[in-house]
């Protein structure tokens, strides 16, 4: 019994400590929790206190209040002194000593309205059968695909996200008016969010190839055909009114006698033999189908294999240059340059020695003067990995470390990640301000990538307040730099000066910046900060990425949405089976929201066989 009594003074002992710190954090802080939103004053104290509580290992504790049949502060994120108090004042009881009754700032009720108030606020009013939202990313064909925006918005879908690394006004405004125009018709709500691109490092451009096209059905992983490519065969300059896969322009006269039905053989420039089939006859041209992958030049040529044809053949017109790709493997050299010189292969000799290296240009060159020798770099999602040999003034020379035996492909545009490198690039791009005047009068949320420091909230919050941005304009943090995930608590009580405010695990460039091995227990870090803060989070990048751009999703990717439910929004990226996958993840999101809040598994009665035990053969 005294060991008993000794072992509860010790964990009392305990908790009060944990108290003690978590008030003297926020004392620290009084300062930045007062300049934070009036909505976000007792999350910001709560994400101190839960900050502070992490700080302290306390695993040997937890074991000893589990033992006793209480909370072991494992759920504690969202009311983290009242957890602290509950746990205290049983062990209390059982020692018959006076309990606390302090006053504490959120208690476990007050924690689970607050972030759904916070939520509803930035995301948009809870759905009907789930409490997770689902975010879509819009590609450029959505801009003219106003029934599939409205059948996704019938769906499930919640919040569109636009990319401003792509696309232009024009695009987007096609966009916004498609989604305004399906919530009139559908009576359902829908979020507009618009993501800045942020001082994210890319890839130049490449030299330009011949002009060639290359058009692929869509394949499974088995390389089984799942949907043809849709191609526009019209005159010159004559766009098809819906989505297509390809365009090739021919002959106006020519393309006026195709008729549904005909098949047109061809050549492709690999000498290979390819057919299209024409299913469907436009005003000014036809839709036609193409079964396997064809790479088509300018000048080749179609013919009918119909005889009544007035005219048997006709050539393809004039096509954009292609870009000719670098390929990279194992120990091969890579110049990356600061002019925007556009990058070419290696160039080999006679006896297929290097007598060039590839080189390639980097979009935001002041990175020269931060990076070192030494230094690990990755291109393109981590595809490709590299460590900087020779930094100079205008270039950098990177050994390829990491690559396919065969090759890598590294095209333009492909993000470039220095993970130890402190680029300080803390404000706004010039690029970024510019399409700000269009979110602001147009988005309900902005999102800001890459964002690695308070400077840069701050300068967003400068921006928006220069441009007069509507109160209702919510910010989401996308973390996907170890930098910003190091200063997330600073970028938190940063950005909470605003209302509403959120933030999104983009887990691609994360995974590549911490490295994968990591990536699950940063994403449950952040998992776990937000929710102290009571800020919704979106769980972002891959989700059902199989299904989306291929129609079938991988057993992975199944597990890895229903853990998503975790997340107060999930996000799709965009691929042309986008409507199944969130058609797929509404269903998914409502079943797991039976067995899972947060953290909390929810123990519903389970869907097993009868318990009752079978007759034996002696009973019968």
């Amino acid at each position: 019994m005294q060991t008993d009594e000794k072992h509860l003074r010790e964990m009392i002992s305990q908790l009060d400590v944990l108290q003690h710190d978590a008030l003297e954090l926020e004392k620290k802080f009084a300062s930045a929790i007062k300049s934070v939103h009036p909505s976000f004053r007792t999350s910001a104290r709560n994400l101190l206190h839960y900050l502070s509580l992490r700080q302290h290992d306390i695993r040997q504790l937890q074991e000893g209040l589990a033992r006793l049949g209480l909370s072991s502060l494992g759920r504690s994120e969202g009311h983290v002194l009242a957890s602290l108090q509950a746990v205290h004042n049983m062990l209390c009881h059982l020692l018959d000593c006076a309990p606390t009754k302090k006053p504490i700032p959120v208690s476990h009720a007050e924690s689970v309205e607050l972030l759904e108030k916070h939520t509803s606020e930035l995301l948009g009013a809870r759905p009907p059968k789930r409490s997770t939202r689902i975010m879509v990313t819009f590609s450029t064909e959505l801009a003219q695909d106003y029934e599939l925006v409205k059948r996704m918005l019938l769906a499930g879908m919640d919040c569109a996200r636009i990319n401003c690394a792509h696309d232009d006004e024009e695009v987007w405004k096609a966009m916004v008016q498609s989604i305004r125009k399906a919530e009139k018709e559908t009576g359902r709500s829908c979020k507009i969010l618009m993501d800045l691109m942020g001082p994210k490092l890319r890839t130049g451009a490449l030299k330009p190839g011949p002009a060639l096209l290359p058009i692929r059905p869509i394949q499974n992983e088995l390389g089984q055909l799942v949907s043809p490519a849709k191609v526009w065969l019209a005159p010159a300059g004559v766009e098809s009114e819906v989505p297509t896969d390809a365009s090739l322009p021919l002959d106006e006269a020519w393309v006026a006698q195709l008729q549904q039905g005909d098949k047109l053989r061809f050549k492709d420039t690999r000498g290979r033999r390819r057919s299209f089939t024409v299913m469907q006859r436009k005003e000014k041209g036809v839709i036609a189908h193409l079964f396997k992958t064809s790479y088509i030049g300018t000048g080749t040529e179609l013919t009918i294999t119909k005889q009544s044809a007035l005219e048997r053949s006709a050539k393809v017109g004039e096509l954009p240059a292609s870009v000719a790709p670098i390929y990279l493997r194992k120990d091969d050299l890579l110049i990356l340059t600061k002019d925007e010189t556009p990058g070419e292969p290696a160039l080999y000799d006679a006896e297929g020695h290097i007598v060039k290296p590839a080189h390639i240009a980097c979009t935001l060159p002041e990175v020269f003067r931060r990076v070192k020798e030494g230094q690990p770099i990755l291109f393109d999602d981590g595809k490709i990995a590299g460590v900087i040999m020779n930094v100079s003034d205008d270039a950098l020379l990177v050994k390829i470390t990491e690559a396919k035996d065969s090759g890598s492909r590294l095209m333009h545009d492909k993000g470039i990640n220095l993970p130890e490198s402190d680029l300080q690039l803390n404000g706004l791009s010039e690029q970024d301000s510019q399409h700000l005047t269009f979110v602001v009068e147009h988005a309900d949320i902005v999102s800001l990538s890459f964002v690695n420091h308070p400077e840069m909230i701050e300068a967003l919050h400068k921006e928006l307040k220069r441009l007069k941005a509507p109160p209702r304009l919510g910010i989401i943090l996308k973390i996907e730099t170890k930098e910003g995930f190091r200063h997330l608590p600073h970028l938190l009580l940063t950005v909470m000066k605003n209302h509403p405010v959120g933030v999104m695990i983009a887990r691609g460039d994360l995974a590549v910046e911490c490295g994968w091995q990591r990536l699950a227990e940063v994403q449950e870090e952040i998992l776990w900060i937000t929710e102290a803060a009571h800020i919704p989070v979106v769980w972002a990048t891959q989700v059902l990425e199989s299904l989306a751009k291929k129609g079938r999703p991988s057993r992975a990717e199944i597990t890895d949405a229903a853990m998503s439910q975790r997340a107060d929004c999930v996000m799709l990226n965009k691929g042309p089976f986008v409507l199944r996958a969130v058609e797929l993840l509404d269903d998914i999101l409502q079943r797991m929201q039976e067995h899972q809040h947060k953290k909390t598994s929810m123990l519903r009665p389970l869907h097993v066989s009868e318990l009752e035990m079978p007759n034996s053969g002696a009973d019968k």
